[in-house]
């Protein structure tokens, strides 16, 4: 299908078509793009996923159309500014592989547009609707991605100014996050101003100072730090502050999800009101965050899962968990012994899985698909063949499960797949009778 681009329009045409049937309008952008199907509409104008007619694979790109939703001559020209801005940024930064590539910036009868890379995957907002809330894990890694890539920003002296999790894309090829949406992007030639300028970005998401149209570099680290609460609540910001108190609450809005003493002090840190209560800048946040790595205890288990050798990885943890739970000589684990386990030495060998696998092996995967599957099974005793396929331990077409040898060690295996370890006996128990005493030290 053939998406027509003129706004009054914006009818669907034949793939064929080289005008629009209903109103006549070319299809073929400067002769080179056709749009497929709307993939948005914001306040600068619609976003199109289209196709490159000059690539000989005929890629998939993105074309953002400038139609402001802003009123008056000046609202008008400072939106038709600022899209301009966008692309001047995505140009100074998109040779990061976390940031689109722009490919072109134009006017075509008398409209601007520019084209940028497609990115294939799901915003964070459309994981957390799809898979629910993020565990502790989940947001150390998101950090983690996310924080070199906040800092190669600002030291290109830019502001994103709408950082939320509907800018933020995890790539479907590598599970890698991706910063879009630069239209609200703000250029610091040496240090921000003073004096105020245009108050823009996502209310809830907001920094006090920003509201005030004093943007500042830490105005991101505050957006970021409620990204995370977020995700980690699934409540919209405004309902997480207290506006009579003056103070966040999101503790109390977490539920079931298990936050620490050290992931809380850092998130209370980066969603301080204050800007010099906040942090000053991304290395210290990553350096906080650097303290904690600096305590790993497994260098072995790191070691297998830095150079992708999976089997090793799992059977060097399949012998830490017994260690951790004094069952070494077992070689499996039973009800008690999983409620003695430590939550901070499965939450930093789930951390290493994480980290290494992209966020696709890890027992807070696991985890989450076990909790789906609870929520929508009456009787206990049919989840964990239903869990067995979902994770690829289990044939859907007979009633044994895999041997450890017929798993499969790399990242084509579904999500969850590893760790599996123990003896096939021995961690099918963890997910028996004492599988939610195991997930609750995750």
């Amino acid at each position: 299908m053939r998406q027509c681009l003129n706004p009054d329009c914006l009818s669907p045409n034949s793939d064929k078509a080289k005008f629009c049937l209903k109103c006549g309008h070319k299809l073929l952008l400067v002769e080179r793009y056709w749009a497929k199907m709307i993939l948005g509409e914001g306040g600068f104008g619609r976003t199109f996923l289209a196709v490159d007619e000059f690539k000989p694979s005929k890629s998939l790109c993105v074309i953002k159309q400038f139609l402001p939703q802003a009123q008056g001559t000046t609202n008008v020209q400072k939106a038709s500014e600022l899209f301009a801005q966008e692309a001047q940024r995505l140009e100074e930064l998109g040779q990061h592989p976390q940031i689109p590539t722009l490919f072109a910036y134009f006017t075509h009868q008398n409209r601007q547009y520019l084209v940028q890379e497609f990115i294939d995957g799901q915003t964070l907002q459309q994981e957390l609707e799809s898979k629910g809330i993020y565990t502790e894990p989940e947001i150390y890694q998101l950090l983690q991605d996310l924080l070199p890539l906040l800092n190669f920003v600002h030291q290109n002296k830019i502001i994103h100014r709408d950082l939320k999790p509907e800018n933020i894309i995890r790539r479907n090829s590598d599970s890698q996050l991706v910063l879009v949406d630069f239209g609200a992007a703000k250029s610091v030639a040496s240090s921000p101003s003073s004096a105020p300028g245009t108050i823009i970005g996502t209310v809830q998401y907001c920094a006090p100072e920003q509201a005030k149209g004093k943007p500042d570099f830490i105005s991101d680290l505050y957006s970021l730090g409620v990204t995370c609460l977020n995700l980690l609540t699934n409540v919209e910001p405004t309902e997480l502050f207290d506006d009579w108190q003056g103070e966040w609450l999101w503790r109390k809005h977490l539920k079931l999800n298990t936050v620490s003493h050290r992931l809380g002090q850092i998130i209370d840190k980066l969603i301080e009101p204050k800007p010099k209560d906040r942090y000053q800048s991304v290395a210290a946040v990553l350096n906080d965050l650097q303290l904690k790595d600096a305590t790993s205890r497994y260098p072995r288990l790191e070691t297998f899962l830095k150079t992708k050798q999976w089997q090793e990885a799992d059977l060097e943890t399949s012998q830490l968990i017994c260690q951790l739970a004094q069952r070494e000589q077992e070689g499996w684990l039973d009800y008690q012994s999983i409620k003695s386990l430590s939550y901070s030495d499965v939450l930093e060998i789930d951390r290493l899985w994480r980290k290494y696998s992209y966020n696709r092996f890890g027992f807070s995967i696991q985890k989450r698909i076990y909790q789906s599957l609870v929520v929508t099974q009456t009787v206990d005793a049919p989840i964990m063949p239903k869990f067995g396929e979902i994770v690829g331990w289990r044939n859907p077409n007979s009633s044994g499960w895999l041997s450890h040898s017929e798993l499969t060690f790399d990242l084509s295996a579904p999500e969850g797949h590893l760790p599996r370890g123990l003896s096939t006996k021995g961690f099918r128990s963890l997910f028996s009778k004492g599988r939610t005493a195991f997930f609750e030290r995750i």
